[in-house]
């Protein structure tokens, strides 16, 4: 009985970690990695969903405006199985994804004067971007599925 519990919560079941190489940039497109899946029962995963966010936060703490933007998501289909007993399964990924640009950026990209112009308006509204990688694994049989989230440097 505390086994299918265990079982459902996915306690002791499979366990998702995202594995990046270092160096994200935006404006390259795309983002490469390897989601690694470890059990110590033996559960099979039916899908993977990846999906890149941008966090896109403007203004000073009492008029802070903040957005979320999904730039790319990407869905694996292929059943994976993972043997258990801590074995590990590493499955490679290749996300694209297109950048979402302000008014600002747009102006910027113009020609070198707009350029400083867009980037001292950007710093005047305390303008950055957070860009964050989250994965989660449909895992058979089970009520709570796995995930992991990484922050992009």
């Amino acid at each position: 009985m505390l086994g299918k519990v265990k079982q459902w919560l996915g306690i002791e079941g499979v366990k998702l970690e995202l594995i990046l190489p270092p160096g994200f940039n935006p404006r390259q497109g795309s983002v490469s990695g390897t989601v690694r899946l470890t059990s110590k029962h033996p559960q099979r995963v039916s899908a993977i969903k990846i999906v890149l966010v941008e966090k896109y936060a403007r203004g000073k703490q009492e008029q802070q405006l903040v957005d979320e933007y999904e730039l790319g998501r990407l869905l694996l289909t292929d059943l994976i199985d993972v043997p258990g007993e801590g074995v590990t399964v590493d499955v490679p990924f290749y996300l694209k994804f297109s950048e979402v640009t302000s008014a600002v950026d747009d102006f910027g990209d113009k020609n070198p004067v707009y350029g400083g112009l867009a980037w001292a308006a950007k710093k005047l509204r305390r303008v950055r971007s957070e860009y964050r990688l989250e994965a989660e694994a449909q895992v058979q049989g089970v009520g709570l599925n796995p995930f992991d989230k990484q922050i992009l440097a």
